[in-house]
């Protein structure tokens, strides 16, 4: 390791082209870069298939991705990866925040060292990053999720009706946290839905099951379990299936085609909602790689079969609105991620 530190250094001086002379952080190869992508955690099949993605298109951009993230979502696990890839002196970093606030020094010294950040799916606050990549937008995923659990709850004169309870993921999970203000923003519209209680399964298949589980027993009227976690949806749907209430309470949200087309097929989870994230770790390259060779954020950024992207002024794009998956597409997207 010490001889390829040595050697890493050796060749760390490179010229791009840009608005002026800049010193490479990578390898020095022409054009070639490093990109370090960091999961919530490793062993998520979201992140999984957001790495399928970015190595797609590194293989377009003349990069390599080093895929990372801790065992468990914490922004501790991620602080310690996060510093292994500035001691790599990585060309850029991309990262799914656990936590958006406690990363912000360790991005900053990123930064600082010449490493181009930006943050995708889960936001890292302003000053730690350069750009965030929001896979769709906050009030689209709001409505999304809201209005599949009123499609799945009980009709009573042609509105929904009954109660409803959230799986989240981590209780400071940027993302979880704006798409659950969302939600509430939009339930008004629905005014026979009420939502009893939010839980927290921290990504954590066990502890969501069991949150998933306490949900159940406390509110045995529940009509709806929604998960915005893609990990907590699948603990939610094995919840509802143990305790034998599959038609009773619907379980949707957001998850992953291939953990879910067994629950769609038996009705445990009827439809749910979902990015692509093998477009989305295939755009986040894309951003990141043309930030590292000097591009900035003032025209839409190419991005490869995803066409451009556009950020506003303080650095912020977004991708596109949820897909719904049901009986009728789940197998065929299963397949894919």
């Amino acid at each position: 390791m010490r001889q390829l530190f040595i050697a890493v250094v050796a060749l760390s001086v490179a010229i791009f082209a840009g608005c002026g002379k800049k010193e490479s952080v990578g390898d020095g190869k022409p054009g070639h870069i490093r990109v370090g992508v960091v999961a919530k955690s490793l062993g998520n099949g979201f992140f999984d298939a957001v790495n399928r993605g970015a190595q797609e298109a590194a293989k377009e951009l003349d990069a390599e991705v080093i895929f990372v993230g801790p065992t468990t979502p914490s922004a501790e696990g991620q602080i310690e990866t996060l510093n292994s890839l500035i001691a790599q002196r990585v060309d850029a970093i991309a990262v799914s925040a656990n936590d958006p606030d406690a990363l912000v020094p360790t991005l900053k010294k990123a930064m600082d060292r010449g490493i181009k950040v930006i943050s995708y799916d889960s936001g890292v606050a302003a000053p730690g990053r350069n750009a965030h990549l929001a896979p769709s937008s906050d009030p689209l995923i709001g409505e999304t999720v809201v209005a599949l659990a009123a499609e799945l709850a009980p009709q009573v004169d042609g509105a929904a009706k009954g109660k409803i309870a959230v799986v989240s993921a981590t209780p400071t999970s940027t993302n979880q946290n704006s798409w659950l203000a969302e939600m509430r923003r939009v339930l008004p519209r629905y005014p026979g839905l009420e939502m009893v209680a939010v839980a927290y399964g921290d990504d954590v298949s066990d502890k969501s099951y069991r949150e998933a589980v306490a949900l159940l027993k406390q509110h045995p009227d529940l009509a709806v379990l929604v998960s915005i976690s893609s990990v907590g949806i699948v603990a939610s749907a094995k919840a509802v299936e143990d305790e034998r209430l599959t038609g009773k309470v619907k379980v949707t949200g957001l998850g992953l085609p291939s953990e879910l087309a067994g629950y769609v097929q038996k009705g445990v989870v009827p439809k749910f909602a979902i990015w692509n994230p093998i477009d989305l770790g295939y755009s986040s390259l894309q951003v990141a790689a043309h930030l590292a060779r000097g591009g900035d954020l003032v025209k839409p950024v190419p991005a490869g079969r995803m066409g451009r992207i556009s950020f506003t002024a303080d650095g912020v794009g977004a991708m596109s609105k949820p897909f719904i998956y049901d009986a009728g597409n789940v197998a065929e997207f299963a397949k894919i991620f």
